[in-house]
This record gives structure tokens, C-alpha cells and sequence, in this order.
């Protein structure tokens, strides 16, 4: 045997049964609820306990992200969405009709977040045809970090269900 096979043997290279995995997939969800429309959520709490120079930061931030939001949204959204499109069918395809667990793992990782950039970009616009105080920012920002902490609950809970159903047929078969 050599030292490849023992280094394989040891660390199981499935994703679902790979710690690093789950590590990754606890990492994206609370770094994307820590960062809600591209402003992390520490400068929305000291904006409002604060104010003074945090809320116009706040406020800036908003308004330079939104604005970098629903520019690449109006100019290239529609290619976006095709490549994503595209992209999200084939993993899905791959993944749950062919059964390659690699692609079902990164299909449970990815998706979900598509959800959360639409939240985002909802949240850009409302915050556009509105003039933002900062009562009005950090409300927006607050329904966005709630809208994607429910998406990741709701993501990790499946991912789980289905991570734990692949380890125990392939448990069962093997």
C-alpha cells in the first residue's frame, strides 16, 4: 500500500463525511449573515448605539454597495443569471441524476445563496427609491441579516438530512 492510498484511507475524501464540509458550509452561512447587502452587521449596531461619524459610514456604505449592487445587476444581470442558470443545472444534474456526491455538495453549498443575493438586491433597490435615513438602513439591513439566517437554517437543515442519508446508504452498500 502506498502512501496515497493511506493518506485516503484515513481522511475519507466524500464530501459528506469530510469535516472540512461542514466547517466550509458553517463558515459561508455565518459570514454571509455577518454581512448583510455587503456591510458588516458590527457597523450597523455601532451606527445606531453610536451615531455621529459610525452612521455616516453607515450610510456611505450603504449607498456605495447598493449603487456597486444594482450597477452589475443592470449591466450584466441577465448574463448572470444565464451562467447561473446554466452552472446550478448542470451540479443538479450531475449530482441527484448521475449521483456524483461531489456536485450535490456543492450544489447544497451554492444554491442557497443565490436566495440571499436576491434578498440583497431587493433590499438595494427598496433602499434606492427611498431617501435612507439611517432608521430606514438599518431596518433594511436588519429584515436582510434575518431573511438569510432563516435561508441558512433552512440550507444547513437539508444539507444535513441529505448528507446524513448519502453517508448511511453508502454505509449501508459499502
Amino acid at each position: 500500500m502506498d502512501l496515497y492510498s493511506s493518506i485516503f484511507e484515513i481522511i475519507d475524501m466524500r464530501s459528506f463525511s469530510n469535516l472540512w464540509y461542514w466547517i466550509g458550509l458553517a463558515v459561508l452561512w455565518s459570514s454571509a449573515s455577518h454581512w448583510a447587502m455587503g456591510v458588516p452587521y458590527d457597523l450597523v449596531s455601532r451606527a445606531r448605539r453610536v451615531g455621529g461619524q459610525a452612521e455616516q459610514d453607515l450610510l456611505d456604505i450603504v449607498r456605495i454597495n447598493g449603487n456597486r449592487l444594482l450597477y452589475i445587476v443592470d449591466v450584466s444581470g441577465l448574463a448572470i443569471l444565464a451562467l447561473s442558470c446554466f452552472f446550478f443545472t448542470g451540479l443538479a444534474t450531475l449530482g441527484f441524476f448521475y449521483g456524483v456526491e461531489f456536485a450535490q455538495a456543492v450544489f447544497l453549498l451554492l444554491f442557497p445563496v443565490c436566495f440571499v443575493m436576491l434578498i440583497n438586491i431587493s433590499a438595494a433597490r427598496k433602499l434606492r427609491r427611498t431617501d435612507p435615513g439611517l432608521e430606514i438602513v438599518t431596518k433594511t439591513l436588519n429584515r436582510c441579516r434575518i431573511y438569510t439566517q432563516i435561508i441558512g437554517m433552512i440550507s444547513i437543515l437539508i444539507t444535513s438530512l441529505w448528507g446524513m442519508y448519502q453517508n448511511f446508504s453508502i454505509g449501508a452498500l459499502g
